[in-house]
């Protein structure tokens, strides 16, 4: 009570903000008079007194009035458009590192240029994150304009880029790109064995669009690169078969978690079948030698049950494709991983591709954690205001609009089934069509828009179905959604970042309708008259009541809907929204309190008759706070597992890159080698034991394969003094004799390389199997709970030991590879070139449940070197030799598309390699 008094008198937190920042507008405002009367020069001068004063001391702070100012002007003279006070604000939030929360239509991507110049000023970089490709060519282009205006240069970061072309865009003040490929190349960059060929920047700052979607939806699923692993498809459809006809009662589903799990007898039944085809040989399912069989079955059994064609993937030219659960997009070339797409596949009677291999992942959470400073802007952010902190530390601030709103949002109508639904919103559509009045109607999936559209062809309403296929194509419908009696059904967020004006949009109509009319008096004609038919239409809409948004269904975020709802009413227009529910309905048939069920049931509703009350739309409202909980704590959960190897992809990747600036690793390689000796004596002869317990033939083997020495143990052995001290001593001094002596029959600075490249190679393969080990142990962890442990806790425990036993496995590997190599000069070689990155697929994958929520298409990298190759100079070759006409650079394990050490100047696969 008296919180709410306090905020009666003193205003809301977010108020107090925003009337501290309105002191700031007011002193930018004061500055307007005087920049209207700069020349252009003089304004694009701008950006060059301000680095001189960034120089003298002064900070971004203290210049952050005329920058702003600066930018507005440039955007009335370049663009037409003049920031609102309440922009102003926005860009005050955005450049203080927090998170804008402004309506739709309020103009995000204009308030973005006043942060994001005032940040490149000082020229470490700012980037801009987008939801698509789409966005990212569109921003870059019309609000690259201001900033190409003051001097500023604007780099934009899309698919299928050359590296060269990435890395000029990444230089560039500020650059344009989806979350997806900003990601995607910082892992590439950490797989690389040059630093010049990486692309990106020491992180600075990053503007985050619709940060909501980046850092709320897609967080859940980490982004993976990945390579092919053995071909099983022949498990796959045998699995198939086994559970294809399984009957119900052998199997529990709970859709909440979307599983599927075998009752007692259910087992039992698998067991059988299993056996009868020859999979499993043993009569216990669960013995370990059926961990394979039995994770591949869990696999088939979820495709087969939980995974419905035409809502949760469609086959298209014999393809398995994935369709995006928020945003109905089809997610041509992504992937379920652990075997699931494999198993669905199977289902389809498809072809099986072949499942892939962890090389590098990284969570959003952690990837953008690593900016110094980061923003967001969105529509709808203050439902997840606790996660937004909790996770990233970021504030969200609430922007009133430039223009009261006068949208009326009604009451939820409630209905018995989907059939009488959807016959009501026909009939609503079709009543609101009649008087002009445009209609954009939101659905959660493709199924449910293709429903609908029977039911308004049946009504005889003409409409645009649009299910998010294309980002472009789905913009330009979009757009012109508010134009007199357009009807269009579009699944959740398709569209976002596009602006739905009444009566059309000129920008838009002028490019669909004059794309091939060449500029001069015809155009600028034509481009006079279709402004004229908007402003017209315009008038027109506006007196049938403006944008009318009907949803079909509640989403399990409240944030969605406001989404949805946000479409209307855009600066001050009038507008309409209303939602339309049933029993059948998947948020409450799975999440709905058991009281709202019985109640409904019990009014006896008629068939086709509809209620709706506040505490119907409560209810509701509570259903969606508790998905929204559950689905925070999966995200949650992503990031407790995903910091504990955060913290070990970060001291792998500084390894690397101290390695990578080092002109030479002779120190590091001396550490490995005399830790190397120090494991092989402590393992043969363990602290506190008897010489005659020593396993002095062990200790006399792993030398000879380690260090590539024949040592006389034995001998040593028939001293008094000898001890596990004295062994190690020995051991070390011959072993730093041999590789002197190797050195000084190579050139140095080949040497240096070599040690370099073989370093590299061997840190990139056995991270590759540990992150492969890592999936693995995540994936049965929460086992651990039926012994009253803590899954989280046990994976800390667990993933520690494995890194340790990995960097083991590292210095040994290293220690023998260079020990057991011989050197040879070759001819003199040609300028050293590094070798192709192999073909690797860039995914985004639910650790935990296997759906993949990436935007965009997969693609091979192709790009540079890496991952797999020695990289080392062509003039040396290692190996122990061999028979003329033979590989003499076998043991190097060369990758197959590296050039070959010859100096031939092929490829090593069509050259020495092409036997092997």
């Amino acid at each position: 009570m008296f919180g709410t008094l306090a905020k009666s008198l003193f205003g809301s937190a977010n108020d107090r903000y925003v009337k501290s920042a309105q002191k700031i507008v007011d002193s930018i405002n004061a500055l307007e008079p005087q920049l209207e009367d700069f020349s252009d020069q003089e304004l694009a001068a701008q950006t060059q007194k301000f680095r001189n004063q960034l120089a003298e001391g002064r900070t971004l702070d203290d210049i952050m009035p005329e920058a702003f100012a600066t930018v507005r002007e440039a955007s009335k003279r370049v663009l037409g458009m003049r920031h609102f006070d309440v922009q102003m604000i926005g860009g005050i939030v955005l450049h203080r590192g927090e998170i804008a929360e402004m309506r739709t239509g309020e103009g995000k991507t204009l308030v973005a240029t006043l942060a994001t110049y005032l940040n490149a000023i000082e020229g470490k970089g700012v980037h801009v994150v987008t939801v698509n490709d789409y966005l990212a060519r569109r921003d870059a282009e019309q609000m690259g304009r201001i900033h190409k205006f003051l001097g500023l240069t604007i780099g934009v970061i899309v698919p299928n880029m050359q590296e060269f072309a990435r890395r000029e865009a990444y230089g560039c003040d500020i650059t344009y790109g989806t979350n997806n490929e900003f990601g995607f190349d910082y892992l590439r960059d950490n797989m690389k064995h040059e630093r010049s060929q990486q692309v990106h920047r020491p992180f600075n700052f990053a503007v985050v669009d619709e940060v909501d979607s980046i850092l709320i939806d897609e967080a859940r699923t980490p982004l993976i690169i990945s390579g092919p692993t053995d071909d099983k498809s022949d498990l796959y459809l045998a699995l198939d078969e086994v559970v294809k006809n399984l009957e119900k009662e052998y199997y529990e589903v709970d859709e909440k978690a979307k599983s599927v799990s075998l009752t007692e007898d259910g087992v039992e039944e698998i067991e059988r079948r299993l056996i009868e085809a020859g999979l499993v040989t043993s009569d216990n399912l669960y013995d370990v030698e059926n961990t394979q069989v039995v994770h591949h079955l869990d696999q088939a059994l979820r495709a087969v049950v939980m995974f419905k064609r035409d809502i949760d993937y469609i086959v298209k030219d014999d393809k398995v494709v994935i369709i995006d659960e928020f945003t109905g997009r089809m997610m041509d070339g992504r992937r379920w991983s652990n075997g699931l797409h494999q198993a669905v596949e199977a289902k389809e009677g498809v072809k099986i591709e072949p499942e892939n291999q962890t090389m590098a992942s990284i969570t959003f959470q952690n990837y953008f954690r690593m900016y110094p400073k980061l923003s967001g802007m969105t529509g709808t952010a203050a439902t997840e205001a606790s996660e937004f902190w909790d996770i990233y530390k970021l504030n969200v601030v609430e922007i009133p609009t430039n223009l009261p709103v006068q949208r009326i949002d009604e009451d939820d109508e409630f209905y018995k089934n989907t059939q009488d639904k959807f016959l009501n919103i026909a009939k609503a559509i079709k009543e609101k069509n009649l008087i002009g009045q445009p209609v954009l109607v939101g659905t959660v999936s493709i199924e449910k828009s293709e429903l609908l559209s029977r039911f308004l062809d049946a009504e005889g309403v003409k409409h645009a179905v649009l299910n998010a296929r294309f980002h472009e194509q789905e913009a330009h419908i979009v757009a012109q959604a508010g134009r007199l009696g357009a009807v269009t059904i579009a699944t959740n967020m398709a569209g976002r970042g596009t602006d739905i004006q009444l009566g059309g949009n000129v920008e838009f109509r002028t490019e669909d309708e004059l794309s091939g009319v060449e500029e001069g008096p015809e155009r600028d004609a034509a481009i006079a008259r279709i402004k004229q038919d908007v402003a017209a239409e315009r008038q027109q809409v506006l007196a049938a009541g403006g944008l009318f948004v009907l949803g079909t269904e509640r989403h399990e975020s409240r944030r969605i809907d406001n989404q949805l709802r946000g479409r209307s009413g855009r600066q001050g227009d009038p507008g309409l929204s209303r939602f339309y529910l049933c029993l059948e309905d998947d948020l409450l048939r799975i999440f709905g309190p058991d009281t709202l069920f019985s109640k409904m049931m019990n009014s006896n509703l008629a068939d086709g008759e509809a209620i709706g009350s506040k505490w119907l739309s409560k209810a509701i409202e509570t259903a969606q706070k508790k998905v929204e909980a559950r689905n925070y704590e999966v995200r949650k959960q992503v990031v407790e597992y995903d910091n504990v190897m955060n913290d070990q992809r970060k001291v792998v990747y500084e390894q690397r890159s101290e390695i990578m600036d080092s002109a030479t690793v002779d120190d590091v390689v001396i550490d490995m080698r005399r830790e190397t000796v120090n494991n092989l004596v402590g393992t043969a002869c363990p602290p506190e034991s008897y010489p005659e317990q020593w396993d002095i033939a062990g200790l006399k083997d792993r030398v000879q394969d380690v260090l590539a020495l024949d040592v006389p143990i034995e001998n040593w052995l028939e001293e008094d003094s000898v001890d596990p001290e004295l062994i190690e001593e020995r051991l070390q001094a011959l072993a730093d004799q041999a590789m002197a002596d190797k050195m000084g029959e190579a050139d140095h600075e080949i040497w240096r390389q070599v040690e370099k490249s073989i370093l590299l190679d061997r840190l990139d393969h056995h991270w590759k199997e540990h992150l492969a080990t890592l999936d693995a142990l995540r994936q049965v962890v929460f086992l651990r709970a039926y012994a009253q442990k803590q899954p989280i806790n046990e994976y800390k425990h667990e993933a520690f030991g494995l890194f340790e036993n990995m960097l083991e496995h590292i210095r040994e590997d290293v220690t023998r590879v260079l020990m057991t190599s011989q050197l040879r000069i070759a001819a003199p070689p040609p300028p050293l070139e590094l070798p192709e990155l192999p073909d690797f697929l860039t995914g985004h994958i639910d650790p935990f449940f296997g759906s993949d929520d990436s935007d965009g298409t997969s693609r091979p990298t192709g790009s540079e070197a890496i991952l797999g190759s020695l990289a080392a100079s062509p003039a040396a070759t290692a190996g122990p030799g061999g028979a003329e006409g033979a590989d003499p650079y076998r043991e190097l394990n060369l990758n197959r598309n590296a050039p070959c050490p010859c100096g031939s100047g092929n490829k090593y696969k069509h050259c020495h390699g092409a036997a092997v």
